[in-house]
C-alpha cells in the first residue's frame, strides 16, 4: 500500500473534485510559515494522545515542513487506529510552495 503522496498526486485529487482531509501536523510556530491552504493545523501531539478523531471513511494527508518525520509518524498512527485512507505528502510544504 502506498504511504505517500506527491504535491502533483494530490492537486490531481483536488482537480477531480476530491477534498482529503489536509491535516498539517506542525506546531503552532511552524504551521503560521507556510501553511497549505485548506490544511488544518492538527499538532502530532494531539493525534498521538487521541485528542483528534477524524470523520470516518474521509481520505487524509498529513503535511509537515519537509514531508517526513511527524508527517509520516502522525500517518502511520492514524492509519493503524482509523479505518481511513491516509497518505503523508512528499516534501511537505517546501515541496508543495517550491
Amino acid at each position: 500500500m502506498k504511504t505517500t503522496i506527491t504535491p502533483a498526486g494530490l492537486k490531481q485529487l483536488l482537480n477531480k473534485g476530491i477534498k482529503p482531509m489536509l491535516l498539517d501536523v506542525r506546531s503552532q510556530e511552524e504551521y503560521s510559515e507556510n501553511h497549505l491552504p485548506l490544511a488544518i493545523h492538527v499538532p502530532l501531539e494531539t493525534i498521538e494522545t487521541g485528542h483528534f478523531v477524524p470523520e470516518p471513511g474521509k481520505i487524509m494527508v498529513t503535511i509537515c515542513g519537509k514531508g517526513g518525520g511527524r508527517s509520516e509518524r502522525a500517518a502511520n498512527y492514524l492509519r493503524k487506529n482509523f479505518s481511513n485512507e491516509v497518505y503523508f505528502l512528499e516534501g511537505g510544504t517546501q515541496a508543495w510552495f517550491s
